[in-house]
This record gives C-alpha cells, sequence and structure tokens, in this order.
C-alpha cells in the first residue's frame, strides 16, 4: 500500500506528527511494535505522574491536621493500588491516541519496521509475516530506551530501570538511584514519599545538574528535609547482587561508602533506538548514536526525516510534538519557523517542581553579558502561604543592556503550571518591564514571577 507518510513510532513526536499530517490532507500510516504512544504514555510522562499524584495526596492525608483536618485511624499508602492506577492513567491515554487515529483517519500498521532505500518500510507482524509499504516521506521516531552503563547492568529485578520501576510488586524497603535528573529525582521523591528509605547518587556536584545552581542546591535541601539521603559528586564503583539485600561501593570525594539496598535503580540516561531499524542499508548518517538532521529533520537522503529522542537536541516530549509538526508542515509546502532549542522548557515533577527555560545565571555570565537578577521566595507569597507550600522561589535572568528576560528559574509547588509565561516572554523578546507591567492576579502562586521581576528592578514590594 502506499502513503504519503509514514511514521515510524507512535510517540509524542510519532502521534503529533501523523495527526498534523492528517490534518493537512495527506494520506498516514504510524507504525508501531508496541503500545500506542510510546514511552511517554505508557512508560514515563503520563504513569510517573500518576504515582506522583499519589504521593502528593498520601503528603495531604499524613498532614490533614495541618489544615485543620483530622483524619482517624491509620493512614497507608496501598502500593498496589496506587501502581494498578497508574497503569490505568496509561492504558486510558492510549486508547485515547488510538481514538484520535480513528478520527483522523490514520492507517496503524502493527509490527517491527525496517526502513529500505526507495522509500520502502519493511514491516514484520506479530505473526512473522512482512509486508512492504511505500511512502513519499518516511518519519523515523523511534524514541529511546533506558541507558545502562557497563557496572549498573539491568536485571530487571534487583538493578531496574524506570520501566521496572513503574510496575514493582510491591513497595521496596529501600532503594538506591543512581541519577538525579528528572527520571531519577521524580523516581526518588515518589518512593520516598512512601516511606521507602532512598539514597539519591549524583556525579555531578549538584542533583538536577542542567538546572540553575541555586534551584539545584533547594531541591537538595527539599529532599534532605525529606530524610532522603542525597550523595553529590559520588560514582557507583559496583553492586553486589549475589545478596539479600544490593550492596553499592560509592566513591565519594571522603572516600569509599557502602550503601545497602533491596533494589537499585538506574537512571542515568537513555539510548537512542536506531539500531536495527535499516539506516545503515538505507545509507541514513549518525553521529555519536543520533541521526543527523537539518533545521527542518531531513536527514541526508531525500525523503527521509527524523524526530525526537533520535535526534540532538533535549529528549523531551514536548520537543518532540514540535518537532514532528515542523517536520510536517515543511513536507506540506508551509514555511514554518525552525525551532529555537535555546527557549525549550525544562520540567521536574517532584516536590517541590523544578521549571526552568532560558539561560542559567552561570551560562549567562559565561556568554560575557551584563545581567540582571531577580528572586522572589514563596515563603514571602500569600497564596504559598495559604497553600502550605512556602519552599522555594523564583528566579529571573535579565540581559541588562536590552532588558530582554532571557532565563527563568522556579522551585516550588505547581511551577510546572507556570513556567509557560517566561516561555512566551523569552520567544517574543519582551523585556523585563513588559512583564512587571503586566497584572498577575492576587493571591497566586505566578504572581511570584512579577515580583521576581521587580526585584531585579529594585522595585519589589512584597519582600
Amino acid at each position: 500500500m502506499n502513503y504519503d507518510i509514514i511514521v515510524v513510532g507512535s510517540g509524542p513526536g510519532g502521534y503529533v506528527a501523523a495527526i498534523r499530517a492528517s490534518q493537512l490532507g495527506l494520506k498516514v500510516a504510524v507504525i508501531e511494535k508496541a503500545e500506542i504512544g510510546g514511552i511517554c504514555l505508557n512508560w514515563g510522562c503520563i504513569p510517573t505522574k500518576a504515582l506522583l499524584k499519589s504521593a502528593q495526596v498520601f503528603k495531604y492525608a499524613m498532614h490533614s491536621s495541618d489544615y485543620g483536618i483530622n483524619i482517624e485511624g491509620e493512614i497507608n499508602a496501598d502500593f498496589e493500588a496506587i501502581v494498578k492506577r497508574s497503569r490505568g492513567v496509561a492504558e486510558n491515554m492510549s486508547k485515547g491516541i488510538q481514538y484520535l487515529f480513528k478520527k483522523n483517519k490514520i492507517d496503524l500498521i502493527v509490527g517491527t519496521a525496517k526502513i529500505k532505500p526507495e522509500k520502502i518500510v519493511e514491516v514484520c507482524n506479530p505473526e512473522g509475516n512482512k509486508t512492504k509499504y511505500f511512502a513519499e516521506n518516511i518519519i523515523i521516531a523511534t524514541g529511546a530506551r533506558s541507558k545502562e552503563l557497563p557496572n549498573l547492568k539491568q536485571d530487571g529485578k534487583k538493578i531496574i530501570g524506570y520501566r521496572e520501576a513503574l510496575t514493582l510488586q510491591k513497595k521496596p524497603e529501600s532503594m538506591l538511584v543512581v541519577g538525579s535528573g528528572a527520571i531519577g529525582s521524580e523516581f526518588a521523591y515518589f518512593y520516598n514519599s512512601i516511606g521507602s528509605k532512598v539514597t539519591l547518587v549524583e556525579f555531578m556536584p549538584e542533583i538536577v545538574p542542567l538546572e540553575d545552581k541555586d534551584v539545584s542546591k533547594q531541591l537538595a535541601r527539599s529532599f534532605k528535609k525529606a530524610k532522603m539521603k542525597v550523595m553529590t559528586n559520588s560514582t557507583v564503583e559496583s553492586v553486589d547482587t549475589s545478596v539479600e539485600l544490593c550492596k553499592a561501593l560509592i566513591k565519594t570525594k571522603k572516600g569509599e561508602e557502602i550503601i545497602e539496598a533491596e533494589i537499585v535503580l538506574s537512571a542515568v540516561g537513555i539510548t537512542t533506538n536506531i539500531e536495527g531499524i535499516g539506516l545503515e542499508e538505507t545509507g541514513i548518517k549518525t553521529e555519536n548514536g543520533k541521526v543527523i538532521v537539518d533545521d527542518y529533520y531531513n536527514t541526508n537522503i531525500p525523503g527521509y526525516y527524523a524526530i525526537g529522542d533520535i535526534i540532538h537536541g533535549p529528549a523531551l516530549a514536548h520537543v518532540a510534538s514540535k518537532e514532528g509538526i515542523i517536520c510536517v508542515e515543511k513536507i506540506t509546502g508551509i514555511d514554518p519557523e525552525p525551532l529555537d532549542y535555546g527557549i525549550i522548557p525544562a520540567c521536574t515533577y517532584t516536590n517541590p517542581e523544578v521549571a526552568s527555560v532560558g539561560l542559567t545565571e552561570e551560562k549567562a555570565i559565561n556568554t560575557g553579558m551584563e545581567i540582571l537578577i531577580g528572586k522572589f521566595p514563596f515563603t514571602a507569597s500569600g497564596k504559598a502561604s495559604a497553600a502550605g507550600a512556602r519552599d522555594g522561589f523564583v528566579k529571573v535572568i535579565i540581559d541588562k543592556n536590552t532588558d530582554k528576560l532571557i532565563g527563568c528559574h522556579l522551585i516550588g509547588e505547581n511551577v510546572t503550571e507556570m513556567i509557560a509565561e517566561a516561555v512566551v516572554a523569552i520567544k517574543n523578546n519582551l523585556s523585563g518591564k513588559d512583564i512587571l507591567h503586566s497584572i498577575h492576579p492576587h493571591p497566586t502562586m505566578s504572581e511570584a514571577i512579577m515580583e521576581a521581576v521587580a526585584a531585579a528592578y529594585g522595585e519589589v514590594i512584597h519582600l
């Protein structure tokens, strides 16, 4: 069968590209060998947020008396029910994508795809039968998987990745989390919140190392306040799984330390799914495990495109989705603006949450810019105090010479819902004064952005 576009992979890059292509009048097929919606909907973004919501509700129940609510009897986190709810949320979201495919008349082809020359995709279905499909344009969106280190091989039982962390049969009494990026920090927070003894190990000097240092330090303080052990400048040298509790040898600046844990979660990054999919046979070039593309996601072979985690750039669902839209619109003759990778929002859904966009203070200084920095703590926010969520702050960075907002870094409750204001401001070259002179509703957490900008100009009112 012939198509205008075949998309290989149904994650947030693939399915969004397919839907946009259908909207633009193209005949589209999506090839998927596993669950519709890819890792994000089934094993990443969505089910983890369901777990984290359960942790938040449990925290509220445990501290209900702080809000004048008395709950009698023992409060327990039913781990099995929490996991079941998370899987149910993921399944419903996956069904939602299937509905969207039907609504947009997109053909779903179930099986393992292999890219071939001459714009052919060969699909091996679950029964082992192979069928060839032709498309004028082929978009590769095969995503990524959990990365394995040589000294931290995952066995799926004692040393696990994020998939197993989502579906453990019982709550572990103790867990060692290796890597403090978004995945590691979120799982560390979740398991710590429901009563596991958690140790978080990070190779870099700060946890969530891509964030502004002030944010990283605040999150570390919050984790330690929640009785989580945080070890930075540390590496896992080896793990002995032959005993009842895993024995991890941790190398720190002060020497070596043995940490015992029931489960070791490896969250040290991801590896792209580009092996065995036909790139070499087709002649598509790669570099350092990533497919090489231009600003509109063309590979070096005409008619073949790549988006999402398999190309250079942040491995984030919203990035993959935007890449898919830009790619398809360019194919159909629309002239979309290339994606500016300097203003990609990043979010970590711990408690407190972390959200950021633009330059950190350190990066801004290293560019030689003269900058203004404004900071507003949530301890001074009326809404945060009323909500019992006073941890954290908003930090803004403004170019002193142009008055433009160039960075915004937040840590606190619900800040992932607030970062879009800063994204829009930076994208449209708005000045700090534009934000300052825009009325923010009171009382809200979001007015802390305005107050942080005011602090940068020496005009802050509530601090």
